[in-house]
């Protein structure tokens, strides 16, 4: 097998699973969300909600070491 066909086999190999990988992943997105909103809840009880927190009163100021 000659250099040029090797390399015109390996591009052919790369762009058909490109393509395969494309498609696959664009198969799983059909817009139906990831959770439903049963588990969007318990997500948001445990990890707490998206309430901003209070500001911090007492608290040494942050500053960067450079």
């Amino acid at each position: 097998m000659s250099r040029q066909v090797l390399i015109a086999l390996l591009l052919a190999v790369a762009a058909a699973s490109s393509a395969a990988t494309v498609l696959i992943v664009n198969y799983r997105n059909t817009g139906i969300p990831a959770l439903t909103e049963e588990q969007r809840a318990v997500r948001e009880k445990f990890f707490g909600s998206e309430k901003e927190l209070p500001p911090i009163t007492e608290g040494q100021e942050m500053r960067p070491r450079w």
